[in-house]
């Protein structure tokens, strides 16, 4: 589900587009993430990375899709080098 690495942190999700609101979820073995935008050209991939942007106050260009580009299930890369930052990103996503 989230894994440090070199780079930062590896997480695994799924998206639920097309919510009625944006929100983070954690469910019995993985997490899931509600994003407003449709699955349609790419809009629910740009709204994940927007809403985490914003969510965990890092720069888009920090988040990555590595895999799931067209999944519900995706594999995203965060980019954080603050070992600090890691540390609440995992507490918030494993409460």
């Amino acid at each position: 589900m989230i894994r440090q690495v070199d780079d930062g942190l590896i997480i695994k999700i799924k998206i639920v587009p097309n919510s009625s609101k944006n929100d983070i979820i954690l469910e019995e073995g993985f997490i899931k993430v509600k994003v407003t935008a449709q699955p349609i050209e790419n809009k629910a991939n740009k709204a994940l990375v927007e809403f985490l942007s914003k969510s965990f106050k890092l720069p888009k260009s920090n988040i990555e899709i590595i895999k799931g580009d067209t999944s519900k299930e995706k594999t995203l890369l965060l980019r954080i080098s603050d070992k600090e930052k890691q540390k609440a990103i995992i507490s918030r996503l494993t409460k």
